[in-house]
């Protein structure tokens, strides 16, 4: 069993790419799932769940992406999945 894990860390010491990839795929994206309510935005769903120092338009594009919006449109009743910010 030793071997096996010398070896997988010989891999990605060798293929630095392959250890990048390895590593984002084993942290998994957390989520946090809104129902829209009439009058919500887009915009404002995203200022609820920014940080003060982040930037709500790359809060919304990160909730666009999550969710597939093309147009960026949401409706009342919808859930929205919410990527939570790290710290």
């Amino acid at each position: 069993m030793p071997a096996i894990a010398l070896a997988a860390l010989g891999l990605m010491i060798a293929f630095p790419t392959l250890s990048g990839v390895r590593l984002y795929a084993a942290s998994a994206e957390r989520y946090v799932t809104v129902t829209v309510q009439p009058g919500d935005t887009l915009w404002a769903i995203a200022s609820a769940h920014s940080r003060p120092s982040s930037d709500v338009q790359e809060v919304v594009d990160a909730i666009s992406a999550a969710n597939h919006l093309g147009a960026g449109t949401i409706q009342p009743g919808q859930r929205l999945r919410i990527p939570l910010l790290r710290p």
